[in-house]
């Protein structure tokens, strides 16, 4: 008889894994960002990244993000990976769930965490921490009594050989 393995991942660990992999996922050039909502008892129940809405070209919208024009902002079409993520469940309530997100959300991100009812928010950078839009969300997500605390990595490398 044999015992059971002791060096498998933590259910942290697994679920900002699948984040990091739906953040592969995305064809943005300049950043990508993957989400995956968690229920309670650790069920995945979706995934998202940052791309375009379906029907919506990846060859035929822009991808670049300092040009103001309509025409030529990304900005102006992308759907962010924690909206994608909420927006692709098709169960039912997202009502005391868990967010693992690669990069912490806008505030326009944050409104849609609130409003589904996600509870605990995990993320991995917060590269953008004084901006305008982070400090937002912050507000929002402390008054809405969402938590949030940053990934702890553990320093293990994990590889897939696809």
């Amino acid at each position: 008889m044999s015992n059971k393995r002791l060096d498998y991942i933590n259910w942290d660990e697994y679920f900002m894994g699948v984040a990091m992999l739906a953040a592969k996922r995305s064809k943005d050039p300049s950043t990508q960002v993957g989400a995956c909502i968690v229920s309670r008892d650790n069920k995945i129940l979706s995934i998202g990244y940052n791309g375009f809405p379906i029907g919506c070209s990846d060859d035929e919208f822009p991808w670049e993000k300092t040009d103001t024009s309509p025409d030529h902002n990304k900005y102006l079409y992308s759907t962010h990976s924690e909206l994608n993520a909420i927006l692709n469940y098709r169960g039912g309530s997202l009502e005391g769930t868990k967010l693992y997100v690669t990069l912490f959300p806008c505030n326009e991100c944050a409104k849609a965490i609130i409003q589904s009812g996600i509870k605990t928010l995990i993320y991995d950078s917060d590269k953008y921490a004084g901006s305008d839009s982070v400090v937002a969300s912050k507000r929002m997500l402390d008054a809405a009594g969402v938590s949030y605390h940053q990934y702890q990595k553990s320093g293990r490398q994990i590889t897939l050989d696809l």
